[in-house]
């Protein structure tokens, strides 16, 4: 089964629009998860919220003013847009905090490339209730807590901390510099989920289901794990991998 990427259609709720709107929500520090801004529109204004969304770290989508006029509830959005998180994101030294306040290990999840806002949600609410510290997704390519994803994480979201980077081998580097092992679920994987020990501070690399991880983000790995699989399908739903995978976790750790 091969998984397409997926760009999840705003929705009404959570959409901020215009430009003073949007200018007031940036300037209050609301969490914004994507702001759409219209193709080939430069005047000042317009430049000025979107390095300012940049700044905050907001993903700048530029789109057709169709687009636009097609996801406006107002039908005055003056060429900008913006999707308010359904949550605020935290940062990797917030998850890693969290773990050391409770005195566990770090137990991270990574999603490379979940750009199904379904599957991100399911596996926030796994990562929540298997004890993990974190969720880690990329700024692109990927669902971001939209409200879509709050509600398939059962309100998990609210507990969860998930945090954006701008680039996952990168943060996978640091990580290993850290001391925290790097385990990449995957298909072809050359350890077995039950023989990898992940009793120590680890971080769990979850990819999409057609590609799975990409290729940097793999090399960046400790290890390759497999889940056993005895049917006849050869693949697992990215978010039931990831259950799976965290449970063992639990299971170890426990």
């Amino acid at each position: 089964m091969r998984e397409h990427y997926y760009e999840e259609k705003p929705g009404s709720e959570g959409l901020i629009e215009g430009r003073n709107a949007v200018t007031e929500a940036l300037r209050a520090g609301t969490a914004i998860d994507k702001l759409y801004v219209s193709r080939g529109e430069n005047d000042h204004t317009l430049g000025r919220i979107i390095a300012q969304a940049k700044k905050a770290g907001t993903v700048v989508v530029e789109c057709d003013r169709r687009k636009l006029d097609a996801m406006s509830e107002t039908h005055s959005h003056q060429g900008v847009i913006a999707q308010a998180a359904a949550q605020a994101y935290a940062s990797v030294e917030d998850i890693l905090q969290r773990a050391a306040s409770k005195g566990e290990p770090p137990l991270l999840v990574v999603c490379d490339q979940i750009s199904d806002p379904h599957n991100l949600g399911a596996i926030i609410r796994s990562a929540e209730c298997a004890g993990a510290h974190g969720v880690v997704i990329p700024k692109r390519r990927s669902a971001g807590l939209t409200a879509v994803v709050a509600k398939t994480s059962a309100g998990a979201v609210s507990y969860m901390p998930v945090a954006r980077v701008p680039n996952l081998p990168a943060l996978l580097k640091d990580l290993k510099k850290r001391g925290i092992w790097v385990f990449g679920a995957a298909a072809g994987g050359t350890v077995s989920l039950y023989e990898a020990d992940l009793r120590s501070p680890a971080a769990i690399v979850i990819g999409s289901e057609g590609d799975g991880m990409g290729r940097l983000v793999e090399e960046s790995c400790d290890f390759l794990v497999s889940i056993p699989m005895k049917g006849s399908i050869s693949s697992l739903n990215a978010s039931a991998a990831a259950a799976i995978v965290l449970y063992e976790a639990l299971r170890q750790r426990s």
